[in-house]
């Protein structure tokens, strides 16, 4: 019988993008779920990642890179059609979202297998992005973790329906006021999760657990591209916390890998030519 690897196991679960950016003539292999299993693997976690990818040379970039990365995909599916794609402007190294096409990344068509399979992860994460919302609730009954990132799109709609079924909620929050964010924090955790974490651009990150409020500050960096610093953050701060640290340490391992992040270009690298055209 095959020995399972030791040491705690997250899942990323869900999208993936090939993030394309039109001025420089490049893409990068990404999204959420897949940047979170990359990064964290980078920081020694065991990871895999599940989701759709298409048949198409965004698709096999995306595998590739995965491969290359270490991370296990038994699971993965290749399905006929284009691949997702997000197109992205960028002033200096800051990133602008122009449009995304999802491509089949929401064709999943869940298995009994597939559900034991995910019930065999210490962690899973997955995000707004990945279409999986209405499988949440069998996602709990397996699920040992359930963490989720809701980027911006967040809005008292989406967290009805989403935070019952989570035990982490990362948020994107950037520009508003300390107590704002507190308040959104408490009301993130009042209704299921018991840790909530918002992450502020320059203003650092903020968290609630326990009923407390924990604060952590960026750490000062030379970046060549913001895109992905946020996924390296919640990579960081999972793979702390899978291993045992304390919140306040994973706020700090959060803070500091987002800041070796944005000195790569992409999300975790990978760029190669993209000889298309963008029409908004």
């Amino acid at each position: 019988m095959a020995m399972r690897p030791a040491g705690p196991r997250l899942l990323g679960l869900g999208d993936n993008t090939v993030d394309t950016y039109v001025d420089a003539g490049l893409q990068f292999p990404g999204g959420n779920a897949v940047n979170v299993a990359v990064l964290a693997h980078r920081l020694g976690l065991i990871a895999s990642y599940l989701g759709c990818l298409g048949t198409d040379a965004g698709g096999d970039l995306i595998a590739a890179a995965l491969d290359d990365e270490g991370i296990e995909t038994s699971r993965m599916r290749r399905v006929p059609g284009a691949n997702a794609r997000a197109f992205i402007r960028h002033d200096g190294g800051d990133r602008r979202f122009l449009r995304g096409e999802p491509g089949v990344r929401g064709r999943y068509d869940f298995t009994d297998d597939d559900f034991a399979y995910i019930a065999g992860f210490d962690a899973i994460h997955t995000s707004i992005f990945s279409e999986l919302d209405a499988e949440l609730p069998r996602l709990r009954n397996v699920a040992a973790q359930l963490s989720y990132d809701f980027s911006e799109r967040w809005s008292d709609a989406v967290f009805a329906r989403v935070l019952p079924h989570i035990d982490i909620a990362f948020v994107s929050a950037p520009n508003r006021a300390d107590t704002e964010v507190a308040a959104l924090l408490r009301a993130c955790v009042a209704a299921g999760p018991w840790l909530a974490v918002a992450t502020r651009g320059v203003q650092g990150a903020m968290a609630f657990a326990e009923g407390e409020i924990l604060t952590q500050g960026i750490v000062p960096a030379e970046f060549i591209d913001t895109l992905g610093a946020g996924d390296g953050f919640i990579a960081a701060c999972l793979t702390s916390l899978l291993r045992g640290g304390e919140l306040a340490s994973a706020l700090e391992q959060g803070a500091g890998f987002a800041a070796d992040v944005v000195g790569c270009p992409g999300a975790f690298g990978y760029g190669v030519a993209w000889t298309g055209t963008y029409s908004s």
